[in-house]
């Protein structure tokens, strides 16, 4: 996996025989290079075609290290391996247009690796209607669902989104999710403009920062967070382009950063309490958990419902995003679907991605 923070490439090896365990995980960091071009992707620029295939190529060939690299540290020969789920890297999420656009080349990944690839996850949910977005909520409630209580998943990545988990015993009570709007991806790119800092660690300088109401009132009002589910937004939606017609520099660069943390807190919460009643614990994963600043927030927004990571389920929280996709391979694999209907809006349940055997 390697998602819209455009950091690197997280890969998990998951034993799905019977339930989920994550044996072992490997990162491959994204150099400053690819990072650049993938960020620059994300807009209309000269020759998008041929650098859009080249970087898909270099994408691949990361993808395959970080598969040989996952198995050496594993002790695992390629013969024990099922299929590789690779979702790629989303460079364009327009549903309303009809697509959603990953960069990847499954065909050059699985002949790097000898092994079978599933890959291109989104586009079959999109076709029936759907948003293709978040596919993350199958998995959560597959790997988190609870006998007695509800729960929300929370991950916070570049984007952050939300899945609410009724308990097992309300056996006919539908899983829901969406996207909730911009979780760590505006905060990096803001820090990184004012610090160099690649990410605001531990959000102490949002910290540091006081927030001005008439800016967070600005922000508030995009008309994503009006919108009603099924919904999932991207950088289209959220891009610093998009901050920088709020006129930021008229406020003091960390107030700025206050503000964002605060977006991301609000949007949140706000997702997580769209029922009356709030679910009786909130479970956190993807990069956002690191930020101190952030669950603190979290917290103090949402003091009905226990606040924890993923971790006291027995997910560690940065690996929940690669376990899901690798979940989602297992589906397509066995032909089972991989989408929920009431998350994404698609016409009924449908089997996700295309195979590229080994």
């Amino acid at each position: 996996m390697s998602g819209t923070s455009l950091d690197g490439v997280d890969a998990a090896l998951c034993d799905l025989r019977s339930g989920l365990v994550l044996l072992r995980t490997h990162y491959q960091a994204f150099t400053e290079g690819l990072r650049d071009e993938l960020l620059a992707l994300h807009w209309v620029g000269h020759d998008e075609l041929g650098r859009a295939a080249s970087v898909a190529n270099r994408l691949a060939d990361l993808y395959a290290q970080s598969v040989e690299g996952l198995l050496a540290d594993a002790g695992i020969g390629r013969g024990e391996i099922a299929a590789i789920g690779c979702h790629g890297q989303t460079i364009r999420h327009r549903p309303r247009c009809g697509y959603s656009l990953q960069l990847n080349n499954p065909s050059r990944l699985a002949e790097r690796t000898g092994l079978t690839v599933v890959a291109d996850f989104r586009n079959r949910d999109i076709a029936a209607g759907g948003q293709g977005a978040p596919l993350v909520p199958a998995f959560h409630e597959a790997v988190f669902r609870d006998r007695d209580e509800t729960r929300a998943v929370v991950n916070i990545g570049g984007i952050a989104n939300v899945t609410l988990i009724p308990p097992a015993a309300q056996a006919f009570a539908p899983t829901r999710g969406f996207d909730c709007g911009p979780g760590n991806m505006l905060m990096d790119a803001w820090c990184r403009e004012h610090t160099g800092q690649s990410f605001d660690c531990d959000g102490r300088w949002a910290a540091s920062g006081r927030v001005p109401q008439g800016l967070l009132a600005a922000m508030q009002a995009h008309p994503f967070f009006a919108a009603t589910p099924p919904k999932s937004c991207g950088r289209e939606d959220f891009s610093i382009d998009w901050l920088h017609g709020l006129q930021p520099s008229r406020f003091r660069p960390e107030d700025v950063q206050a503000s964002l943390l605060e977006l991301t807190a609000w949007s949140i919460a706000q997702a997580v309490g769209v029922d009356a009643k709030p679910p009786a614990q909130v479970l956190l994963c993807g990069g956002g958990t690191h930020n101190a600043q952030l669950r603190t927030r979290l917290a103090e927004l949402m003091p009905d419902s226990r606040v924890n990571t993923t971790a006291v389920a027995g997910l560690d929280p940065d690996w929940v995003e690669a376990c899901a996709f690798a979940w989602l391979a297992s589906q397509t694999m066995a032909g089972r679907p991989g989408n929920l209907p009431d998350v994404t809006g698609a016409s009924g349940p449908r089997v996700l991605g295309a195979i590229y055997p080994a």
